[in-house]
């Protein structure tokens, strides 16, 4: 698929989409939207890849939506305006504009890699893994633009740093820097600008080699429950998934590699 915003690239089992307008600090128009979500449903697909890195191109990670970029909509058809129609097999919650990334059946890790602003925030959040650059400036901005929390952030941000921290960053949209977004867990680790890329495909290289994918897709899915779950209902889902693991040819592989100390040969998943 040829694209025109995004760039997609895959190593190693890993596959990179990438942000691609660097002059205009990869903010979003709506064709990049609609780029991304097919680019991030083409590694769902690709059996070249098993974990999905997210990044920016030149000095940004996305800073934003465009102002200009956007067409001119109604803001009342935001409320229906969806990336695809709703599978109502599966839940709701993650197949919204802008925070489907849950329910991917891979790890989605945030390479952020510069300023991640607004709307660029929320892509962040929607990550499952986030690392940055030292030197990143994460910024909510909508209250500095006169603007309400857009497309879940309340709900996403409340739950990754928790409710007064997410008070501050919103109410103020003041800037992070990384080291103070990894002390907020707005992030889960901070490297040197120039490190950043060597680790975040270590990190994902070490996870494509080591880690069922199966395993991946069950754990996540069980992960993004949780807010909707009493402990009750967790440990049932988990017992139902646990008796399907332990049946499912990766299981035995996993214990094999271990026994003989090498790299494991899992299965790709087929869900």
């Amino acid at each position: 698929m040829d694209f025109k915003t995004i760039r997609y690239e895959t190593s190693d089992k890993v596959a990179t989409v990438t942000f691609h307008r660097p002059e205009q600090m990869n903010a979003l128009n709506d064709e990049m939207v609609a780029e991304l979500h097919d680019a991030m449903q083409m590694a769902e697909r690709d059996r070249n890849a098993r974990v999905i890195v997210l990044t920016g191109a030149g000095r940004a990670f996305c800073a934003g939506g465009d102002i200009g970029g956007f067409g001119a909509v109604d803001p009342k058809s935001l409320l229906t305006k969806l990336p695809r129609p709703l599978d109502l097999n599966r839940r709701v919650d993650y197949q919204m504009r802008h925070v489907y990334f849950p329910r991917l059946r891979k790890p989605v890790i945030g390479m952020i890699n510069g300023a991640a602003a607004g709307l660029g925030l929320v892509y962040a959040l929607a990550c499952d893994v986030r690392f940055a650059a030292d030197t990143t400036v994460f910024t909510t901005a909508f209250a500095r633009r006169g603007l309400s929390a857009e497309y879940g952030m309340a709900w996403i941000l409340a739950r990754v740093v928790g409710q007064a921290n997410a008070l501050d960053l919103l109410l103020s949209a003041r800037k992070v820097q990384g080291p103070e977004a990894r002390e907020l867990g707005l992030v889960n680790k901070v490297f040197p600008a120039g490190m950043l890329a060597e680790e975040t495909y270590a990190y994902a290289r070490e996870m494509a080699q080591w880690c069922s994918p199966r395993s991946m897709r069950v754990i996540k899915e069980q992960l993004y429950e949780v807010p909707f779950q009493t402990l009750h209902e967790a440990v049932l889902m988990a017992n139902r998934d646990m008796v399907v693991s332990n049946a499912c040819a990766d299981f035995r592989e996993g214990t094999a590699s271990f026994r003989e100390k090498r790299p494991p040969c899992f299965q790709d998943d087929e869900e």
